[in-house]
């Protein structure tokens, strides 16, 4: 009979396990994306700058970029005379489409995500929607009113976050946070009676585009909730864009009318406004990158702060170079409404810390 190998045996069999120099070697892990992007990362522009200089560059970069777009929107719309805020909408979102795709295919800032579902689609879809309406609302509402009076508006977004969360989530905050919504709207009604260029329609369209911004924030919130259908910000404006864009080209061709050949005739005869179409379609996209920066080398929360100082900040911008006419009843209850967004701040950070 043949005798049974033991472990011991058949291991003994195999000469070349004996030898020190034939040892199994141990295979590194493969790295993943983000640990990738890490070290090229290091081995770029982080290297030369200490961390410090670089957030306050991302920092500056984002003011820059915050600022400016809402600077070129009104100088485009009120002073250059291109009254086409749906089609300049358009423009945003076919740059934001193809600076997304360069930045996550190309350039690989982030891992890229593919949509796995058709209802995940279609919730990406719904999200669209509400992003046209927000920011065709606010760039609508550049051609009647100032951007000081505008920004005062946009700083009311935590009141409309706070009933859309009631009303579709039924979810209920502290009576503190509730309170320090107290002083935004009364900011924004001394703001409203006291603004010498106050125009109505201008009103209601700052009043819609802060409203569909909360009201993105808690469908998203509510729609991309599970771990597969979860998007990276940057991949859900890769995705986002493009279905805005599309929704948006009927609208144009509605109610504007011929606006691609009426740019491309006015394109012929004056070269700069080329420059401001491009480059405000550019700094659109840097608002969103840049936003995503900030979030990376700080926190959402220091995010959030920055917010609110940039409201006053391209307030006083505004004032300085379009020379638009301010009292000090509207300066007073500007303030009142972005105090009481400190103080909202404030209230859900404890709210949040009492729960956990």
């Amino acid at each position: 009979m043949v005798e049974a190998q033991s472990w011991t045996t058949r291991r003994g069999s195999n000469p070349r396990l004996e030898s020190p120099q034939d040892q199994v070697l141990d295979m590194p892990v493969t790295p993943t994306a983000e640990i990738r992007q890490q070290q090229y990362s290091n081995g770029g522009i982080t290297s030369l700058v200490s961390p410090n200089v670089l957030t306050a560059l991302i920092i500056a970069s984002w003011y820059c970029s915050n600022i400016g777009v809402l600077l070129l929107n009104k100088y485009l719309l009120s002073f250059y005379g291109y009254r086409y805020p749906i089609f300049l909408t358009m423009l945003h979102m076919l740059s934001c489409a193809t600076y997304s795709l360069v930045a996550i295919k190309w350039l690989e800032i982030v891992p890229f995500q593919q949509i796995h579902s058709r209802k995940q689609f279609f919730k990406i879809l719904a999200l669209s929607a509400i992003f046209c309406f927000s920011v065709v609302c606010g760039n609508t509402s550049l051609r009647y009113l100032p951007i000081s009076f505008n920004q005062a508006i946009g700083a009311t977004t935590p009141f409309f976050t706070a009933i859309f969360a009631f009303v579709i989530t039924c979810k209920k905050e502290t009576a503190e946070v509730y309170l320090a919504l107290v002083p935004v709207v009364l900011g924004i009604v001394l703001s409203s009676n006291s603004e010498p260029l106050f125009h109505l329609f201008g009103f209601l369209m700052a009043l819609g585009s802060t409203a569909g911004r909360a009201l993105k924030s808690v469908v998203q919130g509510l729609l991309l909730t599970s771990e597969g259908e979860k998007l990276h910000s940057m991949n859900l404006l890769l995705y986002m864009a493009p279905m805005a864009a599309m929704i948006l080209l009927p609208f144009t061709l509605y109610i504007e009318g011929n606006v691609a050949g009426i740019t491309v005739e006015k394109a012929k005869g004056d070269g700069f406004m080329v420059f401001l179409l491009v480059g405000n379609a550019t700094v659109a996209y840097l608002v969103n990158l840049t936003n995503f920066l900030v979030t990376k080398h700080t926190s959402a929360l220091t995010l959030q702060v920055l917010g609110n100082a940039k409201a006053a900040v391209a307030a006083v911008v505004s004032v300085l170079i379009f020379r638009n006419p301010v009292n000090i009843m509207g300066i007073t209850g500007f303030a009142v409404t972005v105090m009481g967004v400190v103080l909202y701040s404030e209230a859900m950070k404890r709210s949040k810390v009492t729960a956990h």
